[in-house]
């Protein structure tokens, strides 16, 4: 018979997970069992601050107390009609998340990959139905070093070869430029071009801020050439580089804004496509959907999420204690770190490869209880939830600076 999980230890459950669960993730060796605001515990007891925020999917830290409320208001009454029906939660969400972004109409989905596929057919319809592209000849244009999920679709204009090696044979319609250069971009759009899909800063990458005038030049672009921007804000958007919208730092307005962690509170999974009405507009009946997209349960979470960076005050909190992150990280520098990158609460830190790998790191920062995660070679990201005091930001830098000297 199984143990509960309360009776087995971390390294009980760790190893029982491995004859029993698909080996797609390399977790650091942390078993969280209770979670409050910034802190997580282990089953030991055992507490760490979370540097993460699941990827940015805990803004609000774990288990905001407006969001639980909201949750458990909803779980009392409806969670699931399918979108077979209307139900009393939607409207309000969509009319909310609209004016937040100061777009026109959205189209609930669940997860950030489905918002990204659905943000893509959108920009086809559109293409044939109201740019003229003849069927089938539409073409969207995207960044080298992109992270926008793990479809079939998406890993097809990946240049990530670990995300695409053995899943082939690949989707067309899909043309590669450089990140962060205007003339590859411009070079790459013609008349067959249906959108430029981009994160306004690559996450994965390693937190690859463009320079400043690059969103902008976007959007001159894409207009100019009659063409859509979609911005792909699922990590950058909400709050996490201290405005509601990253694209927000050059007062961009993309034509089609792609969302989602966050926007569920840690919580349950909820995205969506927040567009302008004349490309929404394209979907008709029967074209596009999804059971679970835009249930009341969702929309209740994800209202209470909107009404929460309604005042500002998440968005003005990160930009504060980006200030405490930028020194803290400068102080750094030549000790270990040898570059980072920062827009509010979120950051990028190369690690000397002398000092270890970024993985290395991040099991030494978990002994000093603290948690983070490494992406390419050594590089580790910082993503608190905003939530995070100053204090508890200090205390993660100084466990960064211990592990390093």
């Amino acid at each position: 018979m199984t143990a509960p999980a309360q009776t087995r230890s971390s390294a009980d459950l760790i190893r029982a997970e491995e004859p029993v669960l698909a080996h797609n993730y390399h977790p650091l060796p942390v078993v969280v069992s209770r979670a409050e605001g910034t802190w997580v515990e282990d089953v030991e007891g055992r507490r760490y601050l979370d540097l993460l925020a699941g990827y940015s999917a805990l803004n609000f830290g774990h288990r905001h107390p407006a969001l639980i409320e909201a949750a458990h208001s909803q779980l009392d009454r409806l969670t699931l009609t399918s979108r077979a029906f209307h139900n009393d939660r939607l409207a309000e969400f969509a009319e909310r998340l609209a004016a937040l972004t100061g777009l026109d109409m959205v189209l609930p989905m669940n997860t950030g990959a489905e918002a990204v596929e659905s943000g893509i057919k959108v920009a086809r319809k559109w293409a044939y139905e109201v740019k003229g592209v003849p069927a089938d000849q539409a073409t969207i244009v995207v960044a080298a070093d992109n992270f926008h999920g793990r479809t079939t679709t998406i890993v097809s204009f990946s240049t990530d070869e670990t995300a695409r090696q053995g899943f082939g044979p690949f989707t067309p319609g899909f043309r590669i430029v450089p990140y962060n250069d205007l003339p590859a971009l411009e070079a790459a759009v013609d008349e067959t071009t249906a959108a430029v899909l981009l994160e306004p800063i690559q996450g994965e990458a390693g937190v690859l801020i463009p320079d400043q005038g690059y969103l902008a030049g976007v959007r001159e672009l894409t207009s100019r050439k009659g063409c859509l921007f979609i911005a792909d804000e699922i990590q950058s958007g909400l709050g996490r580089t201290g405005r509601t919208l990253a694209v927000e730092h050059e007062s961009v307005v993309p034509d089609v804004l792609l969302l989602g962690k966050a926007l569920g509170g840690g919580i349950v999974p909820v995205s969506a496509v927040v567009a302008r009405r004349e490309v929404l507009g394209v979907l008709r009946p029967g074209e596009h959907g999804s059971t679970f997209g835009g249930n009341p349960l969702a929309a209740a979470v994800g209202t209470a999420v909107v009404e929460l960076l309604e005042s500002g005050d998440f968005q003005r909190r990160a930009a504060e204690l980006g200030v405490v992150l930028r020194g803290g990280l400068a102080a750094l520098l030549g000790k270990g770190v040898v570059n980072f990158r920062a827009r509010g609460l979120w950051a990028g830190v190369d690690i000397d490869p002398a000092f270890g790998t970024g993985r290395e790191i991040g099991e030494r920062l978990l002994r000093e209880g603290v948690l983070v995660k490494d992406t390419h070679g050594s590089t580790i990201r910082l993503a608190p939830p905003l939530t995070i005091t100053a204090e508890e930001l200090t205390q993660a830098l100084g466990a960064l600076e211990k592990v390093l000297t």
